[in-house]
């Protein structure tokens, strides 16, 4: 993976942002488990010019985690570049990155994330506007391929994104109409990494190992960008380590060790949230790091009703005592 700007990262492995999922907690997890580079969830520029407290969390960094980037979305050119100050003034990233990609309808329909591919001409304005902001820290950019498939204009967009500075372009294979249904379009991505000098992060329809190491190999990207795939597998990104190595790729851990894994996430979590709200959050969590386990259904029904961290630790005896999987011994 070379260098984004002036910051080098360790491998091509990339945490994507997900609001309600890639917090601080969950990002400490997949950096111990391997990911070279991990991002803030989606943060609002508009909630930062107002001043919005209930946002400055989500910016929070820890201590270790870097390199480490924030995520901004909007489309107003002078709360982006305000936005830009203030992220750059307050975490302290080490790369700002633009969300032209996120493709909710609250979010699109209101022009921003992906509501820009329909607007170019905005969106580079937008560029200059973080660009301005950010000042030396490198700016990226996360886009998809275009609103819809009738138009496509992710290679247009990042050559002129690549005209004005940004450092690296994330590329989803989806059109905006998409959203997650059918394939991602990986021919598109390869395409535009053969048109640019900058950096470009593949992303898209990474759900193992080998999916990681198949999309470098076939779109010559500089690194891969892993989202939904990461939801209850941390581990992923080992895994993709070692495929993309050429070597054996390893097991899910036991059953019991992913609890462990998952009951630390939750831990950390209620540290610098309220226990009431990482809990909340735990639930979901918790049936993903579960999923394909036999016989989990009186758990996962369990795990929806969690709402303090005594009752993590409850459930989680449970599961330990009741059930196991393939990655268990016997």
């Amino acid at each position: 993976m070379p260098s984004i700007g002036n910051i080098s990262f360790e491998n091509p492995l990339l945490l994507g942002p997900m609001a309600g999922v890639t917090d601080s907690a969950f990002r400490t997890i997949c950096r111990e488990l391997g990911a070279g580079y991990t991002i803030t969830e989606m943060v609002s520029a508009k909630a930062l010019c107002y001043q919005d407290q209930k946002t400055l969390p989500l910016m929070r960094l820890g201590e270790d985690e870097h390199p480490a980037g924030v995520q901004i979305f909007g489309s107003d050119l002078a709360c982006m570049e305000e936005g830009a100050a203030i992220v750059r003034e307050v975490a302290h990233p080490d790369i700002i990155d633009i969300n032209m990609g996120c493709p909710v309808p609250k979010v699109a329909n209101n022009g921003d994330g992906s509501g820009l591919l329909r607007d170019l001409d905005k969106a580079c304005r937008v560029a200059e506007a973080v660009r301005k902001g950010a000042g030396e820290i490198p700016v990226t950019v996360k886009m998809r391929l275009g609103w819809d498939k009738g138009n496509i204009v992710c290679l247009e967009l990042a050559q002129c994104l690549e005209d004005l500075g940004i450092a690296a372009i994330t590329l989803h294979g989806r059109t905006k109409v998409q959203m997650y249904a059918g394939t991602a379009n990986w021919d598109w991505i390869r395409r535009v990494k053969q048109a640019l000098s900058i950096p470009v992060i593949a992303n898209g329809d990474v759900f193992s190992g080998q999916d990681a190491a198949r999309i470098l190999r076939y779109t010559g990207a500089d690194g891969v960008m892993i989202a939904r795939g990461v939801f209850g597998n941390p581990w992923i990104f080992q895994q993709a380590q070692a495929a993309i190595d050429g070597r054996p790729i390893p097991p899910l851990p036991p059953l019991s060790q992913r609890c462990d894994t998952a009951v630390r996430q939750f831990e950390l979590a209620a540290q610098y949230k309220s226990e009431k709200i990482a809990c909340l959050e735990a639930q979901k969590h918790y049936a993903w790091y579960l999923k394909g386990v036999p016989y989990a259904g009186y758990w996962k029904s369990e795990i929806s009703k969690i709402s303090t961290l005594a009752d993590v630790y409850r459930v989680t005896a449970g599961i330990k005592r009741e059930l196991k999987d393939a990655s268990d011994d016997g």
